[in-house]
């Protein structure tokens, strides 16, 4: 089965292809398996990681709907809403992050960049999180502005398509590479990648 990703609403803002490299010192410690990384570290975007792929399917939809504003979730120290402040820079959309907690003296790290990418940024406790962005999307709709909603992690199917094209990606490195992956190891948390991941191996 094939599947024609470029005909999903994307928007190239990611790093790509992410190289693949070879831990023979890992492997030699182990007394194992070849073993090969892909860095996703890499994809750029304010420091990279794995919800940049997302985010170019997530911002595709975005944009392809007229949306002029991204609203997200996620704790004060959030990958995903770092990486979601800097895309939306990249397209030139308001970002609204919506963090759980308390506003720190100082802004440590990932809240540092999200404050220099240009994030709007609210706090409130942990589990009024969700009706903070619905509260947030009605007040920008009723000043004419069209927001778009990216859940926690970027996790939905239109996010996993990222991952879809990564095992595609994957793929026709290792066999530029000639060699055959028997086993694909990932974190997995709100289950964006990890769905993905699992799909395009299907595919």
């Amino acid at each position: 089965m094939t599947v024609d990703i470029s005909t999903v609403p994307r928007v190239r803002i990611t790093l790509l292809p992410t190289p693949v490299v070879e831990l023979r010192r890992l492997s030699d410690v182990l007394r194992g398996p070849r073993i090969f990384m892909k860095r996703d570290d890499l994809t750029g975007l304010a420091l990279g990681g794995n919800k940049t792929r997302k985010l170019e399917f997530l911002l595709g939809e975005a944009l392809s709907q007229g949306c002029d504003a991204v609203i997200t979730v996620g704790a004060v120290q959030s990958n995903h809403c770092r990486q979601t402040a800097a895309a939306a820079a990249a397209v030139g959309v308001e970002c609204h992050l919506v963090l759980g907690g308390e506003k720190p003296a100082f802004p440590p790290g990932n809240l540092l960049l999200d404050y220099l990418c240009g994030a709007t940024v609210h706090y409130c406790a942990e589990p009024e999180r969700e009706h903070k962005v619905l509260e947030i999307a009605e007040r920008l709709r009723s000043r004419g502005r069209k927001p778009y909603v990216i859940p926690f992690g970027g996790s939905n199917a239109v996010g996993a398509m990222g991952f879809v094209a990564a095992v595609s990606e994957l793929k026709n490195q290792m066999a530029t590479l000639d060699k055959r992956v028997d086993h694909v190891v990932l974190p997995s948390s709100s289950g964006g990648t990890h769905a993905g991941m699992t799909v395009g191996v299907d595919l």
